[in-house]
């Protein structure tokens, strides 16, 4: 009987993790025109392990649904610009162990 792999990298961790999304974003960009105008690295798009935050062209665009809850988001951002929240109670990150 052959053991499983364990997952190694970090992508192959990442694929262990499931989520249960809510309707609504437990993350909020406060205000888009400070990325726009004060934010030439955009830099949440780079720190944040989930890559949660993509820029498309004017905006930030925010896909809360994979978020892994770490909240380096919420100490990251040098504006403070963005919003962190806990998903509502039975919503987020489900992590399984493999």
């Amino acid at each position: 009987m052959s053991v499983p792999k364990k997952a190694q990298t970090i992508e192959e961790k990442q694929y262990l993790v499931r989520f249960k999304a809510d309707k609504n974003s437990h993350l909020h960009v406060l205000d888009h025109d400070t990325c726009l105008t004060k934010c030439p690295d955009k830099i949440c798009t780079i720190f944040c392990p989930a890559e949660v935050y993509k820029w498309e062209e004017i905006r930030m665009h925010v896909g809360y649904e994979g978020c892994h809850e770490c909240g380096s988001c919420r100490i990251g951002c040098p504006y403070e610009n963005i919003k962190w929240e806990y998903p509502k109670g039975g919503h987020g990150i489900v992590f399984r162990l493999a």
